[in-house]
């Protein structure tokens, strides 16, 4: 027989993982790190999406967490190809050692 896990577990790892990736945005100095802690922040608001769609019996949190995996596929592939040119020009991926936009 399977447990029902109570909904405020998911939303409480929910918040944790927003709480890191919001802690990893402001505190790290790599565009990397910075780059994965937006995803981390992402994830947490579908695992939030999917918890309330399962607690409400239906599918618009899914939808809804579909389109933000979209969206953040996007991203994904965007995100590294700016990050590669700013190596590539810049020799260096520290955020405070790239503070313009000029070459």
């Amino acid at each position: 027989m399977i447990e029902h896990i109570p909904i405020w577990w998911y939303l409480t790892l929910s918040a944790v993982l927003f709480g890191l990736g919001v802690a990893g945005f402001i505190y790290r100095k790599s565009v990397i790190t910075v780059f994965m802690s937006i995803e981390l922040m992402l994830n947490a608001v579908n695992l939030t999406f999917v918890t309330f769609s399962y607690q409400n019996k239906n599918i618009d949190g899914h939808i809804y967490s579909f389109f933000v995996m979209v969206v953040a596929a996007a991203e994904a592939a965007v995100g590294l190809a700016i990050i590669l040119t700013i190596f590539k020009n810049r020799g260096t991926l520290q955020i405070d050692e790239i503070d313009s936009m000029k070459l």
